[in-house]
């Protein structure tokens, strides 16, 4: 089983990637999904995270208040690498546990998608590195755009992350995230065909299943 990480930094991408992958029959693991399953109230992450950052991190119905936690963490690099400590170990077994399953049953191909990929180590676990690039200042406006943030907090955000000059000498594949989705979809099945092993095709599946859920 081969096994491809897929990360790129913030508003790179990443997630049009994933899923232009996933029409192709791909399946991919997504960790932010993953991260969101072992915060879930009443299990271990989401105790020590009530412990450590006290109940104004739960909204009314006992769930991460994500927004607000983002905020403390993007201010604060101590905070964020508390709250990395007591996330990236669960998620990452919870992907080992899943790669086991996807080896049980002879699955090819598994994507990794994973955006702090190697900012936590967890590319010791993939065979290869996609990673999707674009400009600092595309990804300021999508940042800002998507999440309804100022210029100065998308920065700091851009910034918590490893430079991407560093991130390039690291990757196998580097991505452009600024194509257009034609070009961006012919490009990707171009590396597609080209990892899919020999006599092998695979094909699209149940939705749930090729997102590693």
């Amino acid at each position: 089983m081969k096994i491809i990480g897929l990360t790129g930094g913030i508003a790179s991408g990443k997630t049009t990637v994933a899923s232009i992958l996933l029409g192709f029959g791909a399946t991919i693991i997504d960790a932010d999904k993953v991260a969101r399953e072992v915060v879930e109230p009443g299990k271990p992450a989401w105790q020590e995270i009530r412990e450590v950052f006290g109940d104004n991190v739960l909204l009314s119905g006992g769930n991460i208040n994500r927004k607000y936690l983002g905020e403390l963490i993007f201010n604060d690099p101590k905070k964020r690498n508390l709250l990395n400590s007591i996330i990236h170990p669960r998620v990452k077994d919870e992907f080992e546990n899943r790669l086991k399953y996807f080896k049980q049953i002879n699955n090819p191909i598994v994507f990794l998608e994973v955006p702090l990929l190697l900012e936590t180590g967890m590319d010791n676990m993939v065979d290869e590195v996609w990673l999707v690039v674009v400009n600092m200042e595309t990804q300021i406006q999508r940042n800002i755009k998507r999440d309804r943030i100022s210029r100065g907090q998308a920065i700091k955000r851009i910034e918590s992350q490893m430079p991407i000059e560093d991130k390039k000498k690291r990757a196998d594949i580097i991505i452009d995230g600024q194509l257009e989705l034609n070009e961006l979809q012919s490009y990707l099945k171009s590396l597609w065909n080209n990892i899919l092993p020999n006599g092998v095709e695979v094909k699209e599946k149940d939705q749930a299943m090729n997102r590693g859920e």
